[in-house]
């Protein structure tokens, strides 16, 4: 998983409730975070919190199409079978730096409506621990229709968090698969395959100097 630059920022800190096997969870984030366990135990699920994050906010992206996205296939899917009583699903992260580490919080809860849509339950962004934005609003109580977007998706509400909307879309999610790159007509016609398909043609086509800076990086980390 990795993020375009954009400033400092990064993820510091993740929340996730009743989402796929994860009944609740909360971790603080490092610079650089390695996740270990047995095939199964969630490791996928954990990234693709995050990947979701990337798809409220992409242009095409959105509630409605992130949650039904075939490797999610709709909010009974996503819920944790563990759910009983409280049912929604949440997401919660802080985005900002070491120095400070919540610039930035998101909240994000959803449910699902009698049409199979997501709901949204509640949406929450906080700038330095002042609330800027909250949902639902009395417009969200008269027309029910608006809460199957998100804030993230509607520039002529996010304004004032766009930073923020541009740094969820920068997420990137790339599993390399050995057999892909190998074999690229596997994913003819694929553009940015996360599993890798088309991954010798970006790094071809990437600018030499965005691609050296790119090489450093890696080498940085992998020291």
């Amino acid at each position: 998983m990795s993020v375009a630059p954009s400033r400092t920022l990064r993820f510091t800190r993740i929340r996730l409730e009743n989402w796929r096997n994860f009944k609740c969870v909360e971790v603080e984030l490092a610079q650089r975070v390695f996740l270990v366990g047995p095939n199964a135990s969630g490791k996928s699920n954990f990234l693709d919190a995050l990947r979701f994050l990337r798809d409220l906010a992409a242009v095409g992206g959105g509630l409605q199409s992130a949650v039904a996205d075939p490797r999610r296939g709709g909010v009974s899917r996503i819920r944790s079978l563990a759910a009983r009583k409280k049912t929604d699903v949440s997401i919660g992260v802080s985005v900002g730096s070491d120095d400070d580490p919540d610039h930035w919080q998101y909240e994000l809860s959803f449910t699902q409506d009698s049409r199979k849509r997501a709901l949204l339950q509640r949406e929450i962004v906080t700038r330095r621990g002042e609330v800027i934005h909250e949902r639902p609003q009395a417009e969200d109580k008269a027309d029910r229709e608006r809460r199957t977007q998100t804030s993230l998706e509607q520039v002529n509400v996010n304004r004032e968090f766009r930073e923020l909307v541009d740094f969820f879309a920068s997420v990137r999610y790339l599993h390399i698969v050995p057999q892909l790159i190998r074999e690229p007509d596997r994913s003819v016609g694929r553009s940015k395959d996360p599993f890798g398909g088309d991954f010798l043609e970006q790094v071809g086509t990437t600018p030499r100097t965005k691609r050296d800076s790119y090489l450093r990086q890696i080498l940085k980390v992998a020291k």
